[in-house]
């Protein structure tokens, strides 16, 4: 923030702008010169750039982010920089809508049948070596190893 914009704020709080301009260490006279000041051409350009951003915007019904405004902006004349554009909507706070990806990272095969289950959903065997499972454990170590458990007994490693 400028310390000519906190001596405004200073005075919109209801200070005097001699005690805001003393406690910022500006001038009167440069304080209000600042107040007089018209707007720069680059100011002028940027706040109707920002206007036909915003339309660009609302017509895409806030879909559009800066890559594609920027296109359109090329296509109504509008020569532009992305960063530009970027810096623009950033600013004020214009977003485009950005969906986010659903992944699947299992693709089940629709003609195969399922599984059979083999088990009948017994989890806990009343006696041993009836329900095993396995599983393929890759560690860093050179070798790979099958880690067979049944659910009664410890468990086995066999490596090839």
């Amino acid at each position: 923030m400028s310390r000519y914009r906190c001596v405004d704020a200073q005075k919109a709080a209801g200070f005097s702008a001699a005690a805001a301009c003393q406690a910022a260490g500006v001038t009167r006279s440069a304080y209000y010169a600042w107040i007089a000041r018209r707007p720069s051409q680059r100011q002028q350009d940027d706040a109707s750039l920002v206007g036909e951003i915003r339309r660009i915007h609302t017509r895409s019904h806030g879909v559009y982010g800066s890559p594609r405004v920027t296109a359109e902006l090329g296509r109504r004349g509008w020569n532009v920089n992305h960063k530009r554009v970027e810096r623009l909507m950033r600013t004020h706070g214009i977003v485009g809508y950005r969906p986010r990806r659903r992944r699947s990272l299992t693709k089940p095969d629709a003609g195969v049948a399922p599984a059979p289950d083999l088990l009948g959903r017994l989890f806990d065997p009343d006696r041993p070596d009836v329900a095993w499972c396995g599983d393929v454990e890759r560690h860093e170590a050179p070798l790979d190893r099958a880690v067979v458990k049944g659910h009664r007994l410890q468990s086995v490693a066999a490596g090839w």
